[in-house]
């Protein structure tokens, strides 16, 4: 049986203040977190939710060093952003804060050194690379070179952004500093460990025995590390950026940001509940809840609970439900690349839509496996589902109440859900009575009366996709009734049956507003001042008495609206922008070949001839026949360019031709030369021709 908790705290992983947040990470960690808590709110739980910006680690300098100004207004502008942005999409987090508050440096320097004193980490000493003109150690991301494996130029010390291998900076060929460019040296350097391998044997029995209820992937990879074995983790490192680690003689050495961050859990708590954080971190009738992506799944399943095991006072997470990720038009979302759909874009161009957003990523979320997000799902998803399925029927209803029954709920009889539809266009937005049910209302009915057990049923077991696809059929279960009953039929030889298919409706409808209120708030916010009704309790879901007979409704308005297809062209063309810009961006010439000498060179006739005609060559879709004024006789040369350019383009153009290549036929037609062109770096051709006319014939020198 599942243990019963008092209160539940709710964390969501502390983004990165080095840049905005996408819908990789909201697909990943902060829509299903949202939907979670919003659902134990609405059950009546005490619960909080925590989140906030880690801002410290090597990134945030490289970024800072990159634009000339200091990691504080990197962070700055950043936390800032974001969290502006995650209150536009309607997060609920009962704080979001940042790990460079004061809070956070005490508690975290705090936790530090607790552990510090009671001897809970190893010093141990090593050789780490070193700028002697920076005067500075180095981290892994400051040091760069050559892949070993895929030979690529600019690798980092921990990682090759090509070929992806997981690095150390001693595995570089040619090493060199990213702040200075000199070749670095080794240094001796002290710093602390946690020991995760004396941790290993009980957090096996806690993960592999205790928890195998955890997600495949969560549980996974923790045994594969587990397997492995665990190894100690420095905890500090030599960087100028960061909390002080808090020993005497530890002079420019900062907590390690994987130490820091988790800690900002615990510090925002604090900001939060200055005088009862602790019953939320330390009460075993706690239910502590991380979702998290599963870049992260380690930190949170075996870092932090070894840290948290030997600080001794704090309780362990009870689940970790971890998304995979989610791919981008079929594609790796990449910050570097700017191959995202940012939230802070995505609220700007899309005004008003925060529920499609957060509909489509929870439809399409990469709960079991990576997925991906495309426009035209977008759109499809919006279209087909948002508007003509729940929106239909919701407008249906309200539209039939408000001219039947003047917006009125019909007095109450015996309910199908079709009934409830049509209230506002029959009965003037008043809730009509109900009459009594035939057979299919009944059956209608039966179907929806579970669906608060169902959707809670997968909620409870953080299937939020699935969850949200029961929700959805209330909106088929009423659109199917609705066009089988056809009222605007019906009402004019059996008014009187008209008033139960509104009144079953609008019950229906009623309950839609509760059953999507986790997944769609403003949507369900803006049904209910349709419906007028302030709120719905969780626990009446499933019910057919929500709104009474007589009650009256407000005006009606579309819930949803369609998105046409050139919005979602120019969402399309902006990826395919970002996609040309970062092959210019990452062009590299190809490598000069052999040297030749200079009197092979000079065998070549390269001249300058004036194009007279140019025609496509029958039956040839490449190729192009030019007639060129060549100072001497003309001639003929056939190039294979007819896709690059359209005859009547190169007419008149000056351009340059290799003269005195044997010539060749080409479809019958006997070429006299070459045609010279660049070849740029997306495989089109450029034409080469000269900056002003000289004379047909001009030799090139």
């Amino acid at each position: 049986m599942a243990k019963e908790f008092k209160r539940y705290l709710v964390t969501s992983a502390l983004p990165y203040a080095n840049g905005p947040v996408h819908i990789g990470h909201l697909a990943g960690v902060y829509i299903p977190s949202d939907i979670y808590t919003r659902y134990l709110r609405l059950k009546g739980y005490d619960v909080i939710s925590v989140c906030g910006s880690d801002e410290h680690g090597v990134p945030i300098t490289i970024k800072a060093r990159k634009e000339g100004v200091t990691p504080q207004q990197i962070v700055d502008r950043y936390h800032n952003l974001i969290k502006k942005s995650f209150e536009g999409l309607g997060m609920s987090f009962d704080i979001y804060s940042r790990t460079s508050s004061a809070t956070h440096a005490a508690t975290a320097s705090e936790f530090f050194r607790k552990l510090y004193d009671e001897g809970k980490f190893i010093e141990k000493t090593s050789m780490q690379y070193y700028d002697e003109e920076a005067h500075t150690f180095l981290a892994d991301r400051y040091i760069t070179g050559e892949c070993p494996h895929c030979h690529a130029e600019g690798a980092y010390g921990d990682q090759c952004e090509k070929c992806g291998t997981s690095l150390s900076p001693t595995d570089l060929i040619n090493p060199k500093s990213a702040i200075s460019g000199s070749k670095p040296v080794m240094r001796e350097t002290k710093h602390w460990y946690l020991p995760l391998d004396k941790h290993e044997a009980w957090l096996r029995q806690w993960i592999l025995e205790d928890h195998k209820e955890w997600r495949n992937n969560v549980y996974g990879q923790c045994k594969s590390w587990l397997d492995m074995g665990l190894q100690p983790r420095a905890v500090s490192r030599d960087l100028d950026w960061g909390i002080p680690v808090p020993v005497e003689g530890a002079e420019g050495k900062v907590l390690y940001v994987w130490f820091d961050a988790p800690i900002g859990y615990i510090s925002n708590t604090k900001e939060l509940l200055p005088d009862s954080w602790e019953t939320w971190w330390k009460d075993p009738e706690t239910r502590l809840v991380h979702f998290i992506g599963k870049d992260n799944i380690v930190f949170h399943c075996i870092v932090f609970p070894a840290m948290l095991k030997a600080e001794g006072s704090y309780i362990l997470p009870d689940n970790v439900p971890s998304n995979e990720f989610l791919n981008l038009e079929g594609d790796k979302i990449s910050t570097s690349r700017n191959w995202a759909v940012w939230l802070h874009e995505y609220l700007r161009d899309f005004p008003g839509k925060q529920d499609v957003l957060r509909y489509v990523l929870t439809a399409n979320a990469p709960e079991t496996k990576d997925n991906d997000f495309t426009w035209k799902d977008f759109q499809a998803r919006n279209n087909n589902e948002l508007v003509a399925v729940y929106g239909n029927f919701v407008n249906r209803a309200l539209v039939l109440t408000d001219k039947y029954y003047g917006g009125v709920v019909p007095e109450q009889g015996e309910l199908t859900d079709y009934d409830r539809q049509l209230t506002q266009k029959y009965y003037d937005g008043v809730v009509p009575a109900c009459g009594e049910l035939t057979e299919y209302d009944r059956q209608t009915l039966d179907e929806f009366k579970d669906v608060k057990a169902k959707v809670e049923e997968l909620l409870d077991a953080f299937k939020f996709r699935d969850a949200q696809k029961e929700a959805m059929n209330l909106a088929r279960i009423g659109n199917k009734y609705i066009a089988d009953s056809e009222p605007w039929k019906v009402v004019k030889t059996d008014p009187e049956r008209v008033k139960t298919v509104i009144y079953i409706s609008l019950q229906l409808t009623a309950n839609l507003a509760i059953a999507f209120e986790p997944f769609l708030p403003f949507s369900s916010e803006k049904l209910r001042k349709m419906l007028n009704m302030e709120s719905f309790e969780w626990n009446r879901l499933g019910r057919t008495d929500l709104l009474q007979a007589g009650h009256r409704l407000a005006k009606p308005e579309l819930l949803f609206e369609k998105i046409e297809d050139d919005v979602i062209e120019a969402q399309v063309q902006k990826l395919l922008d970002t996609k040309k810009a970062n092959e210019e961006a990452n062009y590299k010439a190809k490598p000069v070949r052999e040297n030749i000498a200079f009197e092979d060179f000079q065998k070549l006739d390269i001249r300058v001839g004036t194009v007279l005609e140019c025609t496509k060559v029958p039956k040839a879709d490449k190729l192009l026949c030019f007639k060129i004024a060549d100072g001497l006789e003309n001639r003929t040369i056939v190039s294979g360019i007819s896709k690059f350019y359209k005859p009547e383009e190169l007419v008149g153009k000056q351009v340059c031709f290799i003269a005195n290549l044997a010539p060749r036929k080409l479809k019958g037609i006997e070429s006299q030369g070459m045609i010279l062109s660049a070849l740029n770096y997306d495989e089109s051709l450029s034409v080469i021709t000269v900056d002003r006319e000289v004379k047909p014939g001009s030799e090139v020198c």
